[in-house]
């Protein structure tokens, strides 16, 4: 299991980089992506649970990581998300759908079409479950903390074009 989560955290990695993650956030959706395919692979093989629970149990545990970091970098949620994401999407699923389908072996299409339409409603109702959650849940506060309003942002100030006033002709 441990070669498992190394590989889907690399994986991860690998798909950060393919979606143009920037460097410094790898680390965190290598984790993100390992720790979801940890708990799919836990619940899968310690407590025989059906896949779409695995999956949806799963992505719990990956979109709550996904906030946490968002919060703690102070980046978008989907700079995490969409890659992390990624070791638990149903492609095979879809793969043998479309095999079996083109291979007149429908009866075998329709129990994988089904079954991998289960996993992405799971992952779909995962991501809504935790992004119905209020963002004060993420954020530590600590006593020396500054308030929100008072930190200066990571993000460089939006630069606002210089308006020209109408000169006005001269009497």
């Amino acid at each position: 299991m441990i070669a498992q989560v190394l590989a889907a955290a690399v994986g991860t990695v690998a798909f950060a980089l393919l979606f143009g993650v920037p460097r410094k956030y790898y680390f965190y959706c290598g984790l993100v992506g390992g720790a979801g395919w940890l708990i799919y692979a836990f619940l899968m093989q310690r407590l025989s649970a059906t896949e779409t629970e695995a999956v949806f149990f799963a992505t719990l545990g990956v979109i709550l990581l996904c906030r946490v970091f968002a919060v703690r970098e102070e980046c978008p949620v989907t700079v995490f998300l969409i890659a992390g994401i990624f070791p638990l999407v149903p492609g095979t699923r879809i793969y043998w759908t479309a095999y079996y389908a083109v291979t007149d072996q429908l009866a075998l299409a329709q129990q994988n079409g089904f079954a991998a339409l289960k996993d992405a409603l799971a992952i779909v109702l995962g991501i809504v479950v935790i992004f119905e959650l209020p963002n004060r849940l993420f954020r530590c506060r600590h006593r020396r903390q500054k308030p929100l309003w008072a930190r200066r942002s990571r993000c460089p100030a939006p630069v606002r074009p210089r308006t020209r006033r109408p000169s006005w002709p001269s009497m």
